[in-house]
């Protein structure tokens, strides 16, 4: 299991954020976890490597590969091989808001006679997967975060206690509820997408954390000899 890292970094008086994710800084971080590192050059981005459960997964930062993600981005995949007929998505419900009203407008333009090819991929999963809940986790979880899945089962079998508490407790200065944030386990795979905000050694650290946490659980939950 991943434990919270307690260092920070910090530069001089440089800015706090392009100090603070400084390719040394990320790459000494690395290698504290047994991460591989790949730089792209000083301000261009980077990614990370590791293993959980055997299973390998990658973490970039750069440049938004969505239009609703302002500034830089950090993108997960884990190739964690549990079944792949399940889909859960979490996502933060201020995006889940902007995105069905980006799709309701779009869809109700009398002027618009063609799909519009600059609606995400989210949009089409928002429309497939019901919103589903359940009362064992608490209600300033539900306020934050929004959860579609095939079955409310699946959902519940992946989002355990520790893997909830690590969405609720992001580091201070913590990003805040309306920053993009999406997790999910999709086709065997796990996901994360998110807007880079605070890009900080926290928030990165983090992120690393809940990715890598939500891929141990989703090994544990959604293998193949353990999915109904």
């Amino acid at each position: 299991m991943f434990e919270r890292l307690k260092k920070v970094f910090v530069a001089g008086k440089a800015d706090a954020g392009d100090a603070a994710t400084s390719d040394e800084a990320v790459s000494e971080w690395a290698g504290t976890r047994g991460f591989s590192f790949t730089g792209m050059g000083q301000g261009k981005g980077f990614s990370l490597k590791g293993n959980v459960g055997g299973k390998p997964w990658k973490m970039e930062r750069g440049r938004p590969s969505r239009d609703y993600i302002r500034g830089e981005e950090l993108r997960a995949r884990g190739e964690i091989k549990v079944n792949d007929d399940v889909t859960v998505l979490v996502m933060n419900r201020a995006l889940k808001d902007a995105l069905e009203k980006k799709a309701y407008q779009a869809y109700t333009d009398t002027l618009q006679t063609t799909a519009d090819p600059s609606m995400p991929e989210e949009v089409r999963w928002l429309a497939m997967y019901a919103e589903v809940g359940w009362e064992s986790l608490p209600k300033p979880f539900w306020e934050r975060y929004a959860v579609m899945a095939d079955h409310r089962s699946n959902a519940m079998a992946w989002l355990d206690p520790q893997l909830v508490e690590l969405m609720m407790s992001w580091p201070e200065p913590a990003p805040d509820p309306q920053v993009p944030f999406i997790l999910m386990v999709l086709r065997g795979k796990a996901y994360l997408r998110m807007q880079y905000t605070p890009a900080d050694m926290p928030t990165l650290e983090h992120a690393a954390l809940i990715f890598t946490t939500a891929c141990e659980s989703a090994i544990a939950g959604l293998s193949n000899d353990l999915t109904l």
